[in-house]
């Protein structure tokens, strides 16, 4: 069962303006890569649906999360299917990210209340996401969209909408600048964030830095926007 709500959750969101995605079969370095990630500032963490075992992984993962790093919040994402969105709520998902926009995740995800926040590459599909109860719609893959300058077009009719990209956001000052500039809520960042020789040597320590810059050069970016 979900510990935070969907408002908790989007507030979260909102208000650390990251959310790393990541995935690893290894339970052990994944608990490393939450903890670096929370000693950092992240607040809100995206498990990545792929693998074998995956949410088996993730149920551990939070079981960790709720005894270890209180006020850490744990979703899964690239659920496509409403039958694996219920097996990830099942698991205590705070939250489910999707890469598409499926009606019946909307319904499963709604009657337990759990913020969903599917992938949307149009105004129409999200205004269909808004529609359907989408607190937050996810831009996928955003650079390919249209990238800082979609989201402004949007925003532009729809002020109300609440946008993370995913896909094309990087830990740089220019980029995150842009993104924020356009409008974005938050934002999501997976390899960009994790590079592979930091996993591979495990030096978890250099993450942590790289976690603590980036969430200072979101929250600048954030005071000077506003």
């Amino acid at each position: 069962m979900a510990k935070y709500t969907r408002i908790e959750v989007f507030l979260t969101m909102k208000e650390t303006g990251v959310v790393p995605v990541f995935f690893h079969a290894d339970l052990n370095i994944a608990k490393k890569v939450l903890k670096a990630c929370y000693d950092g500032g992240i607040r809100a963490f995206e498990w990545v649906n792929r693998g074998d075992f995956a949410n088996e992984i993730f149920s551990e993962l939070n079981k960790y999360a709720l005894k270890e790093l209180p006020g850490m919040i744990l979703g899964a994402g690239s659920v496509v299917d409403e039958a694996t969105a219920a097996i990830y709520i099942q698991a205590g998902a705070n939250f489910i990210v999707s890469p598409l926009l499926n009606e019946n995740m909307a319904r499963i995800c709604n009657r337990r209340k759990i913020m969903w926040a599917p992938g949307c590459g149009s105004v129409s599909e999200i205004g269909k996401a808004e529609e359907l109860g989408a607190e937050i719609v996810k831009i996928f893959p955003a650079s390919e969209v249209g990238g800082p300058s979609f989201v402004k077009a949007v925003k532009g009719p729809c002020p109300w909408t609440s946008i993370m990209p995913t896909g094309g956001v990087d830990t740089s000052k220019e980029n995150l600048q842009r993104w924020f500039e356009a409008g974005v809520t938050c934002v999501g960042m997976g390899s960009k964030l994790f590079p592979k020789d930091i996993i591979e040597k495990g030096d978890f320590k250099t993450l942590t830095t790289k976690v603590k810059e980036l969430t200072k050069t979101i929250q600048e970016i954030k005071s000077t926007k506003s």
